[in-house]
Parts: C-alpha cells; sequence; structure tokens
C-alpha cells in the first residue's frame, strides 16, 4: 500500500495552504498562535485519508492496512462512499481529500466514485502503486482532476524496492506506471519509507525521486502497525533520527523551493527545524521556511483525519483507534465533536518527555508511534533524542 500524505505544494496547487492542515501559523520566535484567515482545524481538517479499500494488489512488508487482494466485505458500498463525499463536500476548509488504499484502483466502482466527487468540485489527489497505470487509467483520472498522485518507492533499484514489496516486477511496473501518469499532466509525489534495511540508501533513493522528476519527495518514518509488526526492530535508533532529520534539513535548505521536501511520522523534524534556524541566526518565517514555518509535526486530529474502508474516522492511518463511523454518524460530526479527537487537540494530555518539552506545541511527538510501543497514544515519542 501506499502512503496517505501529499506534498504542501501540491495542495497549494488547488488553493489549498498547510497553514491550514493545522491551524497554528507561526507567530514571532516560530511557536505556534492562531490565525483568522483558516478554518478551526477542530471544525473542519484540511486533509482527509480515504482508504477506498484495504484490498491491494501487491504484499507489502511494512503495509499498515495488512492488505491482501481480497476486498473486505464490510467494505463502504457506492451509496456510503457518495453519502461521505457529500458530507465532505459541505466542509467549510474545503479539504483535500486522498485517495488511498490498499490501493485505490482495485475497487470495480472507483471511476464512478471519483466522478461523484468531481462533480461535487472536491479537491482530490491519489495515492497509489502504480502498478495498474495504464495511459488509459492516466488519462481518465486527469479528466476527472486528479491532479497529482504519490508513490512509494522504497528501494533504489528493483532488488531493494521489489523485496519490500514482496512482489517481483513491482520496481519496474510502479516507474512506468509513473510515466504513465506524468504523461498525463498528473504531478508526482515520492514517498520513501525509511528503515534500517533502506537508510544507507536514503541518498540513492533522493537521487532516484529527482531524476523521475518528482515535484515533492516525503520520507515516512516507520510506525510498527498493521503488518509493520513484524518489522519491529528494524526501525532505526533515536540517534539516526537525528541525523536523518538533521540531513533532511540540509537538503530542504539546498533544494530550496525546487522541490518540497517534507517528513512525515517524524514530527521531531519541526524541533530539529527550529533548533538549526535559531543556531544559523534564521527566522522562523515563510521566506525561510515556507509552509514548515506554519504547520507543527503531529496533526491526528488537527487539520488531519483517516477513514478506514469501513468507514471508521481515525486520527491517522497508523493509529487504529476510532473516533466513531460514518454509517451511523456524519464525518463532519465526529471530526468536530468525538470525544477522542477532542482528547488529540488537548497537548496537556501528553504524558512523559512529550508532555514536558518546550517544544510540544510544534512537535507533539508521533502518537501512533507512542500508541504502537507503549499502548498509549498520549506517551511520549519512542524515538526521540532530544535530551530536556
Amino acid at each position: 500500500m501506499d502512503k496517505i500524505s501529499m506534498t504542501d505544494n501540491i495542495i497549494n496547487s488547488c488553493g489549498v495552504s498547510d497553514l491550514g492542515a493545522c491551524g497554528h501559523p507561526a507567530v514571532k520566535g516560530g511557536m505556534p498562535g492562531g490565525h483568522s484567515g483558516f478554518s478551526d482545524p477542530a471544525v473542519s481538517p484540511r486533509l482527509i485519508a480515504w482508504e477506498m479499500s484495504a484490498a491491494c494488489n501487491l504484499n507489502c512488508v511494512h503495509c499498515r492496512a495488512s492488505s491482501s487482494c481480497e476486498r473486505a466485505s464490510r467494505e463502504l458500498n457506492i451509496k456510503e462512499c457518495f453519502n461521505f463525499l457529500t458530507d465532505i463536500s459541505t466542509l467549510p476548509s474545503k479539504p483535500v481529500l486522498i485517495m488511498t488504499g490498499g490501493e485505490p484502483l482495485m475497487r470495480p466502482d472507483f471511476f464512478d466514485i471519483l466522478d461523484f466527487s468531481d462533480k461535487l468540485d472536491i479537491n482530490k489527489v491519489l495515492a497509489t502503486n502504480a502498478t495498474l497505470v495504464t495511459p488509459e487509467i492516466a488519462a481518465r483520472l486527469a479528466a476527472k482532476r486528479i491532479f497529482a498522485a504519490s508513490v512509494s518507492l522504497d528501494g533504489a533499484d528493483a532488488r531493494e524496492h521489489d523485496g519490500f514489496r514482496r512482489s517481483p516486477g513491482a520496481f519496474e511496473a510502479s516507474m512506468k506506471g509513473i510515466e504513465f501518469l506524468k504523461a498525463a499532466g498528473i504531478k508526482i509525489q515520492i514517498n520513501i519509507s525509511v528503515t534500517r534495511r533502506n537508510y544507507d540508501q536514503i541518498e540513492d533513493l533522493f537521487a532516484l525521486a529527482r531524476s523521475i522528476g518528482a515535484l515533492a519527495i516525503h520520507i515516512f518514518l516507520l510506525v510498527p502497525t498493521g503488518r509493520a509488526e513484524n518489522m519491529r526492530g528494524e526501525e532505526i535508533s533515536s540517534q539516526q533520527y537525528e541525523r536523518l532529520l538533521n540531513w533532511f534539513y540540509d537538503k530542504k535548505r539546498e533544494t530550496g523551493r525546487e522541490i518540497n521536501l517534507k517528513a512525515t511520522c517524524a514530527p521531531h523534524y519541526y524541533r530539529i527545524m527550529r533548533q538549526r534556524a535559531k543556531a544559523e541566526g534564521l527566522e522562523i518565517n515563510a521566506e525561510n521556511f515556507g509552509m514548515d514555518a506554519f504547520t507543527r509535526g503531529c496533526l491526528a486530529g488537527c487539520g488531519f483525519a483517516f477513514v478506514s474502508s469501513e468507514g471508521e474516522v481515525q486520527g491517522c492511518g497508523y493509529m487504529p483507534i476510532s473516533a466513531g463511523n460514518i454509517r451511523e454518524r456524519k464525518f463532519s460530526d465526529i471530526y468536530a465533536n468525538s470525544e477522542f479527537f477532542i482528547k488529540l487537540r488537548d497537548l496537556s494530555l501528553l504524558k512523559g518527555k512529550c508532555g514536558r518539552c518546550g517544544y510540544k506545541k510544534v512537535c507533539g511527538g508521533c502518537r501512533a508511534r507512542a500508541l504502537a510501543e507503549s499502548g498509549d497514544c498520549f506517551g511520549e515519542e519512542p524515538y526521540c533524542d532530544y535530551k530536556i
């Protein structure tokens, strides 16, 4: 399966800014504050990741959804999908809908659903492994205003990537699919899941993504949930996190606005960014840091939400705690009023080192990783090397 985040630049190209994704634009000093120009993230999200189907044609070792080729018996039917889309089309923030999976193209009625969302004028992007994309499919996606797609590449060559996917030929098929998408005018974001397996390949992966002509590159730090529970011990260490995110900071400064780079499931980046900026005498503002100046680390329930193939609403796809089901209650109501989401927005509930940290308003720690490691989503981020 492919990950569920799309780049700030991609979002901005449809008139939505990550300023609203967390609702905490920076004030002087780079710390969060309010901003009257954007919808309250406690009322309306900026990003919704929708797992259209948990089915997938690949068998990735790190799949959050533990996907198989079979569609779930309780997968939302097309009428329920239409009801969900109608609901989110009324949200004041006009959120970007990330159509993800599994592999969303595994749904036989995918294009019926896409057509309905397009008639509702919903901002939408696709997260796909691209192996099922043909020139005809790419053209149909573009015709229904899928203007961007994210594709995961977790190895710099076929041997490494296919090892992650446990599907021989996946690398070649994804590369072909990417070219078909580009030819149809669809912008490409490359996602990279970083583990001990490919930590030393990160420069090669970065070079590959750039050679493809990607508009954006997102690195994802492993959360051991779903099939990735079997990868415990393959997470990079907290010291490697620090080195990687400092390397990422340098890459962002080096490339500037030439390509959008973002660290996902790595909220500590926003602490590192501020530490490095202070040392370099740089002000945290849009001129120096783009949208990173205005967003924060963990956005679960605070500008971002995930909807499973069976209608469960979660803070993110890696956090298997349901705030409600859209079969029983509208998404808009669950997002704004569920007890769990209200708690996720309350930073005073953070425990351990995260609760004491002076950077908690811009970082917050990964709530999904805390849940996976300790059983408590309000526990401390287990892979943070910052000494308080």
